[in-house]
């Protein structure tokens, strides 16, 4: 990292942490649409995994990747995704109203939604997710599976920003900046 340049009051790491949450802003302004939730943080991990290759990480650049990112193949990835996330929501809301064997099938289903959460979210920090979706997801479940220790990463990155949004609301606005740098990060690692 360089140091201080002349005129510069908090250097290169608070800089960085700025893009962060500009990047977190558009990225959750983004994800409104919700079928353009995987096409966002896709485009937000690329950027922010840009910003360790000497690249800028700034709300701009992020918007001119957003904008060529939205095509049909981004917003099925999104369809996808929401479907699955109705029908988890569906199934624990089925495992609440007391049918028998509920509480295995809510751990099954907890257990089933954690996976696919996390094979989604490796997919989205994947570069391969800015073209081909399918190969994305093939190699995020292949890395799920080879290293655990990012999964588990993962899982508590979704769960420190989950907390922040939970705590605070306007957080909630943030979060998806971190989140994109910490799931960059656990795909940079793997590398």
């Amino acid at each position: 990292m360089r140091s201080h340049e002349p005129g510069e009051v908090f250097g290169p790491r608070m800089t960085l942490f700025a893009d962060v949450l500009s990047v977190g802003l558009a990225t959750a302004v983004a994800c409104l649409p919700l079928v353009t939730v995987p096409a966002a943080l896709s485009s937000a991990c690329a950027v922010l995994r840009g910003a360790g290759e000497g690249r800028p990480a700034t709300a701009g650049r992020y918007l001119a990747v957003l904008r060529r990112r939205l095509r049909l193949g981004d917003l099925a990835a999104g369809l996808v995704a929401l479907t699955g996330a109705l029908l988890f929501v569906a199934d624990l809301a089925l495992a609440g109203v007391g049918l028998p064997g509920a509480p295995l099938f809510a751990l099954v289903a907890a257990a089933i939604g954690a996976g696919a959460l996390v094979v989604g979210l490796r997919a989205c920090a994947r570069p391969e997710s800015l073209t081909d979706w399918p190969a994305a997801v093939r190699e995020a479940a292949r890395d799920a599976v080879r290293d655990l220790g990012g999964s588990g990463l993962v899982l508590l990155a979704v769960a420190t920003a989950a907390l922040c949004a939970w705590m605070l609301v306007p957080l909630a606005f943030l979060a998806p900046g971190p989140l994109a740098m910490a799931l960059a990060a656990v795909d940079v690692r793997r590398s």
